[in-house]
């Protein structure tokens, strides 16, 4: 069940196929009053500056112009809507757009209900519950979930593609450990992930965080107590 302030929630899917887009507008029509649809990029960067969804449901390759060059443009002076990327074939560098453009997720279709519902609730409860993605490692430095910042005194940190993904996975997990299979896959997907590399990661983003806030366990992983 949705909380009734999570079907406030204004979705914008985007797909040239009419067949499937009027299918998943009828989905998502059973959970949010407002939902919107267009049928190529352009229309959906009008609805964008209209309708100001809180999230845009997108098919990467379309006509004239592909999802992932729409979500750039509205990247130049938007950093909060959200995005979900769909496409029917796993691409590499198309993941690698994914962490630069801030998606939500990317994934390959078929969606199925099982897959995209939590992710609506997700969305959901970013947009209406923005204070709980923040998360403190202490008084003065937190790291926004949603946004994918590290601040500390309100100053942004500059953090390196795997150092948003490692942390993220610290802060999603705390205070449970993160065992090393975790981070591979999260963080380095299907490349080798070498006791070196890892330990440079760490080494690096500790610089950046307050003093011993990222805990080693022997053999096991790592891990991240945030504040209450």
């Amino acid at each position: 069940m949705l909380k009734e302030e999570y079907k406030k929630l204004k979705v914008l899917y985007v797909e040239d196929e009419d067949f499937i887009r009027a299918n998943a507008v009828s989905y998502l029509k059973r959970f949010f009053h407002d939902v919107y649809e267009a049928n190529d990029a352009y229309m959906a960067l009008e609805l964008i500056e209209k309708k100001q969804p809180h999230l845009v449901i997108t098919d990467i390759k379309m006509p004239k112009l592909s999802g992932l060059d729409m979500i750039r443009r509205v990247r130049q002076t938007d950093e909060k809507t959200q995005f979900i990327v769909l496409s029917a074939f796993t691409n590499k560098d198309y993941l690698l757009d994914a962490i630069d453009l801030g998606l939500v997720k990317y994934l390959s279709k078929p969606i199925k209900h099982d897959t995209i519902f939590p992710l609506l609730l997700k969305c959901a409860k970013n947009s209406f519950e923005n204070e709980n993605n923040k998360k403190f490692i202490n008084e003065t430095t937190y790291f926004d979930s949603f946004e994918k910042l590290l601040k500390v005194d309100e100053q942004e940190i500059k953090l390196t593609k795997s150092e948003i993904l490692f942390l993220e996975l610290l802060c999603v997990n705390s205070p449970k450990v993160v065992s090393y299979e975790q981070i591979q896959e999260f963080v380095w997907e299907d490349e080798f992930m070498s006791d070196n590399a890892i330990r440079l990661l760490v080494r690096d983003l500790r610089k950046k965080l307050p003093c011993k806030a990222i805990k080693n366990v022997s053999k096991i992983g790592y891990k991240i107590e945030l504040l209450k």
